[in-house]
């Protein structure tokens, strides 16, 4: 059975149960404040098991891309060490949202393991939770009844809290689970092992393992650690697509399925190593097979590597992959980029996103790799440097061993390799130290206290915002106390709000709410989360029970909205002058300014920055006015022609944005017609990542303050001319006339340094059998060098020592002849020693090296060891 006809028996066998077949959800989560990257096939039904949202259907299936890199057994750097843990992932999955419970997920689990994919029952273990006193919890007698129907008692495994029972997070809808585990091992390795399945079941046996985890949403989490029953009971299951290939193809290794099979062959046939030819090529094999498809589904999903955030975690592994490649494979050049159409031959028809974003995909990778491997490059050369302050006692401090780790991506076992290569060791606890500094920082940073929802009223939240910017009448539904940072946060949440919460790009609302008794509230700012518009405000209303009048900052609002609207005028317009490959690739939208993130191949010339600008603005004076339709179907909005980004994650109903022949799928806030945003103009053009350039724009009051500085500067330049007519031309006039003046002058600093290289070796003296220039005058500390340079390469047996004040501070220099350096002298250490004189420090090559300083009064103890240096 194929991986292909694996996947799609799943989604047949629940479809065939009454289930809804839905798409994944983008890997990359983009409007939730508490998820980076989806990492469970429940992520996208999330605000339904929080009650923020009403079941569109009552049963769900899918085939869920996810990504994992913390968290019980997914330590990144575990990853293709064992042959079954990925960061990359397919969840299978079936959902109930208050409709069957455990014994239907029980009976059909075990009806399509055993009957659809013909499992031998006989090798299937279940474990049930056995209940926690800590929570006050007992034995899942519904769930071990369900089972012993099923399998005999033995194979019927209680689990403790840790391994059976599920939360979301800290606070929220948790339950207990039943996990499927299996028994791979033959009947030899059985025999010789001598110990029973039961007794491998979650303890990290690699041929005892987990296939398939049901959830039992039973319990809501209190802040205060207390459970309280969900008054609707869901079930959330996921099975390993990958364990799940391996196991039904009879291989021991995900790796050995035809999961990854084609693109092992593929690393095999780059590299010219095998598959399976040590320890240390087959780790690399799986690191690579795996982290390409993490990397290539992050920026088909719209997610760049780059320095924080999301984007940090996919440098990371891509670092991580290449950096396997070009230690245990050989290689030197970009690789990962070429295995790209191998896995869109592999996974490119579930996925058509892969297929639509090659191009840019192997872009990105390929510039990524090639800027990682000259890091690489610099890390090798700082370990040289490590190990050569370091040779007293072989032993690489753990300190430096965790800059080669955070600033140049070189794992701990790396650095251990190269230093054992060379007789030395790395002072491991140093760098745990170091590491557990590091966490500690993330930890604090990103701590989040989130106090218990007060409930006041009961309703889904309605957004008016896109009408009116002013709603009366509206209640509290809800409010609660967050910390953040030691920060205090008070959330509200209203049945009706005109407030926008930040969202796709665009900055939330802000404003002000007025209670019945007069009481006024400033609203610092709106978000979303959960499908919940969370207003934040300064403080908690005296009276939370009676009704509020909500006012948005209409005037920022509007400035926001023009930003907006002009977005969609600037994807326009620059898919009419580039080509229609560009596509928005992200955006930040606010009342003073907006970026544009598009992919394109290359730098925009003046003249298509010109011709943008100009175009944009004959769509604004157009005065389009904004027609739209909020309740089209996906069907709908594609004949209207709108256009539907990969990465974005839209719902049945969508809204579609129209100005003119402009048409987008759009949640944000835009401006009645495109004339008022009054007036356009590009700040700035630049690349953000390989094949993806962005756009800085301002609108309206900000675009004609930016016109009136550039004139305003204008004329400051002009007059620095006497006001001519032609200011280009006399600019051009002056940079003629000082490009003569300036090739003059390193004309005459090159008879100067040519003249004192003459009068230096003119006045060497011979000490203790060799040639020694002294100089203590003030001199130009450039001039000095170029001359020393000069004589450098002409002299014997001449070394150059001086020590002189220039302009207030010591300056040193020594210089020895070719010959000496030769014969092992070196500057570069020599002069180290003696700038401690002055208080300071310097280098350079073994034949020339300077230093500078603080302390003048140390000039001539400088000058004394620069000598003793010079003529031992």
């Amino acid at each position: 059975m194929t991986s292909k006809e694996i996947r799609q028996k799943f989604l047949d066998f629940f479809a065939s149960k009454g289930h809804t077949v839905v798409p994944s959800a983008p890997m990359v989560v983009k409007n939730d404040p508490t998820l980076m990257f989806t990492n469970a096939g429940m992520n996208q039904f999330k605000d339904i098991f929080l009650g923020n949202a009403a079941p569109k259907f009552k049963r769900a299936t899918d085939s869920q891309k996810c990504l994992r890199v913390s968290g019980k057994h997914n330590d990144l750097e575990e990853v293709g060490h064992d042959t079954y843990h990925h960061t990359m992932f397919e969840m299978l999955g079936n959902w109930s949202f208050g409709d069957y419970f455990k014994k239907e997920a029980i009976d059909w689990a075990w009806e399509l393991l055993t009957e659809v994919y013909g499992i031998d029952p006989s090798l299937l273990y279940a474990t049930v939770f056995e209940g926690s006193e800590e929570d006050g919890t007992s034995l899942d007698t519904e769930a071990r009844d369900a089972w012993l129907k099923h399998l005999p008692a033995d194979r019927v495994i209680l689990g403790n809290k840790h391994d059976n029972f599920w939360e979301m997070g800290d606070t929220g809808p948790c339950g207990p689970s039943s996990e499927i585990h299996i028994d791979i091992r033959t009947a030899e390795e059985k025999a010789a092992s001598g110990i029973p399945g039961r007794d491998l079941v979650n303890q990290s046996d690699p041929h005892v393992i987990e296939i398939w985890n049901l959830v039992f949403m039973q319990f809501n989490r209190k802040a205060d650690g207390h459970l309280e029953p969900l008054p609707a009971k869901n079930i959330d299951t996921g099975m390993g697509f990958e364990r799940l290939c391996a196991v039904l193809q009879g291989k021991n290794s995900n790796y050995d399925s035809d999961v990854f099979t084609g693109m092992i062959a593929r690393i095999e046939e780059l590299s010219g190593h095998k598959y399976r030819e040590s320890a240390d090529t087959d780790v690399a094999m799986r690191v690579i097979a795996d982290h390409v498809r993490t990397i290539s589904f992050s920026i088909a999903d719209g997610q760049l590597p780059s320095n924080v955030k999301a984007g940090y975690v996919i440098r990371r592994i891509l670092r991580r992959a290449v950096r396997y490649g070009y230690t245990f494979l050989g290689f030197s050049e970009p690789f990962l980029c070429r295995l790209v159409p191998q896995l869109i031959s592999d996974m490119g028809e579930a996925y058509p996103e892969l297929v639509a974003q090659q191009r840019l995909i192997e872009s990105v990778i390929r510039e990524e790799e090639m800027a990682f491997l000259k890091t690489l490059d610099r890390g090798i050369s700082l370990m040289d440097e490590y190990m050569e302050k370091s040779k007293a006692t072989k032993v690489i401090a753990g300190e430096d061993a965790f800059k080669l780790y955070d600033t140049y991506g070189f794992p701990i076992d790396l650095t251990q390799l190269i230093a054992a290569e060379h007789g030395f060791t790395v002072d491991l606890d140093g760098f745990n130290v170091e590491l557990q500094k590091q966490k500690e920082r993330a930890r604090n940073a990103t701590a989040n206290e989130f106090g218990d929802w007060t409930e006041y009223h009961a309703g889904e939240v309605e957004f008016a915002g896109y009408d009116t910017t002013t709603v009366e009448g509206a209640v509290l539904l809800k409010q609660r106390t967050v910390k953040q940072k030691n920060k205090e946060m008070l959330q509200l949440v209203f049945d009706r709000t005109p407030f926008y919460g930040e969202m796709g790009g665009e900055v939330g609302d802000t404003g002000y709410i007025v209670a019945e008794d007069g009481e006024k509230i400033a609203i610092l700012n709106t978000i979303k989360e959960n499908d919940l518009t969370i207003h934040l405000a300064e403080r908690i209303p005296a009276d939370c029970t009676g009704r509020f009048t909500l006012v948005v900052d209409a005037a920022r609002r509007q400035k926001i909205a023009n930003n907006h609207s002009c977005t969609h005028l600037l994807h326009q317009a620059l898919r009419e002058i580039l080509g229609t490959h560009v596509e928005q690739k992200g955006s930040f939208v606010c009342d003073k300014y907006f970026r544009f993130d598009f992919s394109h191949f290359e730098k925009l010339s003046d003249e298509q920055i010109a011709q943008v600008e100009r175009r944009v603005n004959a769509l604004i004076r157009a005065n389009h006015p904004l027609r739209e339709k909020r309740d089209a179907s996906m069907d709908e909005a594609r004949a209207m022609g709108a256009m539907a980004l990969f990465g974005e994650k839209y719902g049945d109903v969508v809204r579609v944005v129209k100005f003119g022949d402009s048409v987008e799928l759009c949640g944000g806030c835009h401006t009645g017609a495109t004339g008022n945003i009054g007036y356009f103009r590009i700040v700035s053009e630049a690349a953000i990542a390989a094949g993806i350039r962005r756009i800085e724009a301002v609108t309206g009051e900000e675009a004609e303050a930016l016109v009136n500085g550039m004139a305003e500067m204008l004329k400051t330049a002009r007059s620095f001319f006497n006001n001519v007519p032609d200011l280009a031309g006399a600019i051009q006039k002056m940079v003629s006339e000082n490009s003569t003046y300036k090739k003059q002058a390193e004309e005459l600093a090159r008879q100067k340094a040519a003249e004192m290289a003459r009068r230096i070796e003119e006045g060497a003296q011979e000490i203790g059998g060799r040639r020694i220039a002294v100089l203590t005058m003030s001199v130009e500390p450039a001039m000095l060098r170029a001359s020393a340079a000069q004589v450098q390469t002409q002299a014997q047996n001449l070394a150059v020592c001086a020590a002189f004040e220039y302009e207030g501070k010591p300056q040193l220099l020594l210089m020895y002849s070719q010959d000496l350096v030769a014969a092992g002298k070196n500057a570069g250490k020599d002069i180290r020693e003696a700038a401690k004189c002055i208080q300071g420090g310097g280098g350079g090559q073994p034949g020339l090296a300077s230093a500078g300083g603080k302390d003048v009064n140390g000039l001539r103890q400088a000058m004394e060891a620069l000598m003793a240096a010079a003529t031992c």
